[in-house]
């Protein structure tokens, strides 16, 4: 997908050597440009592993696959066709498309509205989406308009086809990414690969262990214009990994700071202070739309849910100069609070 606005997400480091070679083992890596971004492969490769050179084919054509069903930035992708269809259209759509659709109507129920795949106009009109114009506040008229064109109600999907009921326009960019790690690891495993990280975009997954026994170990990055510091470690195996943050794509108009994060319920971007939050699970689809449904919530909201719903979620809150960190009892249970740096 070649994006020209990156999706603000807080950037996962790698914190130990990726070298070895006990027992015949060591570990391989590869990596190359996507959705506007990039990504990386890192993964331990035994005496009867496929090679590099086909593990990049293999991951290359399942990103390019992704970018052919869901990007916005292409006129010949499967949702953009159907975006710019009419409304009361039906159209068949590839099985990921229909999944990303229906994982997105769920999120939408369960976060009562807080997560919609429909919000493209608005995106646009803020100046964050594929065809935004300039970064400005938009007009009430502009505003209102925009928003008789949104709602995951208006979607539906019918014996594999697609359906509008209303001109809406999808935008996968809250879920796409996790949803291309869990595809690249699901091909892992059938190849015979059970230890790796998959990062895409930032959003990523880890499992099993390197040669030297320990886990594949990752920071969060701190929310600090122009610093990366690792403010939390963790250990991953078998969990997928999804920061969203408003604290690199916004812009500033008379002061007041615009996050590119959109409040389905108002149609403009947040206003509270939760700056970023970290969602791990099984699914990194999931943990991708779920750390955008927090961050639309805010930290007090999204706190009381995410532990009604048993999320693990990391918050990290503006404190007028400073930051303070909360994290869910599930968080807590997956990660020890010794790791914390």
């Amino acid at each position: 997908m070649n994006y020209a606005v990156l999706r603000p997400v807080i950037a996962a480091s790698l914190l130990a050597a990726l070298t070895g070679c006990w027992f015949s083992e060591r570990v391989e890596e590869f990596a190359g440009p996507t959705m506007g971004s990039t990504y990386s492969i890192k993964y331990v490769r035994g005496k009867d592993s496929p090679s590099v050179e086909l593990l990049k084919r293999e991951t290359d054509n399942i990103l390019a696959d992704v970018d052919q069903q869901m990007s916005t930035y292409r006129d010949d992708s499967a949702i953009e066709q159907f975006n710019q269809a009419p409304a009361g259209s039906c159209q068949a759509m590839p099985a990921g498309v229909l999944e990303l659709v229906a994982a997105g109507q769920v999120l939408n129920q369960q976060s009562q509205g807080a997560f919609d795949l429909t919000l493209e106009p608005l995106l646009n009109l803020w100046g964050f989406g594929p065809k935004a114009r300039a970064e400005k506040v938009p007009t009430p008229q502009l505003l209102a308009a925009a928003r008789e064109r949104m709602g995951m109600q208006h979607l539906r999907i019918e014996a594999g086809q697609l359906c509008k009921a209303v001109d809406v326009q999808v935008d996968f960019n809250s879920i796409a990414a996790g949803y291309a790690v869990d595809r690249i690891v699901q091909r892992l495993n059938e190849l015979g690969i059970d230890s790796y990280l998959v990062e895409v975009t930032g959003e990523l997954k880890a499992a099993g262990r390197k040669p030297d026994g320990e886990h594949w170990r990752i920071g969060l990055e701190a929310p600090q214009d122009g610093q990366r510091v690792a403010q939390r470690v963790l250990e991953l195996d078998g969990y997928g990994i999804s920061t969203s943050g408003d604290y690199r794509n916004y812009f500033e108009e008379d002061g007041q700071r615009y996050s590119h994060t959109l409040d389905p319920a108002t149609g403009a971007p947040i206003t509270h202070k939760l700056a970023a939050v970290t969602v791990a699970d099984k699914s990194t689809l999931r943990a991708d739309g779920l750390s955008t449904v927090l961050m639309v919530m805010g930290t007090e909201r999204g706190l009381a849910f995410a532990e009604q719903q048993g999320i693990a979620a990391f918050f990290v809150t503006r404190e007028g100069e400073a930051f303070v960190t909360q994290s869910t009892q599930a968080f807590e249970q997956l990660f020890a609070a010794g790791e914390e740096q």
